[in-house]
């Protein structure tokens, strides 16, 4: 008889720490997921339209001129 509530307890106290486990990684899960959506459909669109912005609507790169050069040099 002992056995047998040795052998339930031992089974009670798997099933509980397997649950809390799973729980666990499931809400690590959950975070990655969630973090990975708000990065993606958030984030990038503002990222990319401010890049765009900036590349077509920003000052264009004008070489320098030989004065310019030799002041940057000396």
């Amino acid at each position: 008889m002992s056995s047998l509530l040795t052998f339930l307890v031992v089974g009670l106290v798997a099933v509980l720490v397997a649950g809390v486990a799973l729980s666990v990684i499931g809400a690590v899960f959950g975070l990655a997921i969630g973090l990975a959506g708000l990065l993606l459909f958030k984030v990038a669109p503002i990222i990319l339209i401010g890049y765009l912005v900036v590349r077509f609507l920003g000052p264009k790169r004008r070489s320098l001129s030989e004065a310019d050069r030799k002041w940057l040099e000396s």
